[in-house]
C-alpha cells in the first residue's frame, strides 16, 4: 500500500490539505496527516512531526506557507520520499533551491490532480 504524509494537514474541510487527505484515502493510500497540534483529522491520528511516523513514506504533499515549509525541509530529506509535492501556494524560490540542495526533487504540482481527481470533488463544510 502506498503511503503519503500530508504536511500542513487541516481538519477544515474547505482547505486543500484536507481535500488532499480525502483524495488519497479515496484512491486507497495510507494517509498520515502531519500537524504540530496533533489530534485527529478525518478520523485519522495526526502526527506532530514527520519523525513520529515509523513506516516508509512514498509521497510527501506539502501544504505550508513557504516561509514555514523551508524550515522543515531537512526533516523531509531525512524521510527520503519517492515523491515530494510542493502544492500551489507552498512554493518559493528559496524553498525550491534549499530542497534541491538537500537532494530532494520537488514537484510543483497539485498532488490531488496527480491522482486523477479534482479538489472540487471533495466539498468543504
Amino acid at each position: 500500500m502506498k503511503t503519503v504524509a500530508v504536511v500542513g494537514a487541516s481538519g477544515d474541510r474547505d482547505k486543500f490539505s484536507n481535500k488532499c487527505i480525502r483524495a488519497h484515502l479515496a484512491r486507497g493510500w495510507k494517509v498520515f496527516p502531519v500537524n504540530p497540534k496533533g489530534g485527529r483529522i478525518e478520523g485519522l491520528q495526526s502526527f506532530k512531526s514527520l519523525a513520529e511516523i515509523s513506516l516508509p513514506i512514498h509521497r510527501i504533499s506539502l501544504y505550508l506557507p513557504p516561509h514555514i515549509g523551508v524550515t522543515i525541509l531537512e526533516d523531509i530529506a531525512r524521510v527520503s520520499p519517492q515523491e515530494f509535492f510542493v502544492n500551489p501556494g507552498a512554493e518559493s524560490e528559496e524553498l525550491i533551491a534549499k530542497a534541491e540542495g538537500l537532494g530532494l526533487a520537488p514537484l510543483m504540482a497539485c498532488s490531488i490532480v496527480d491522482l486523477g481527481l479534482s479538489p472540487s470533488e471533495f466539498p468543504g463544510n
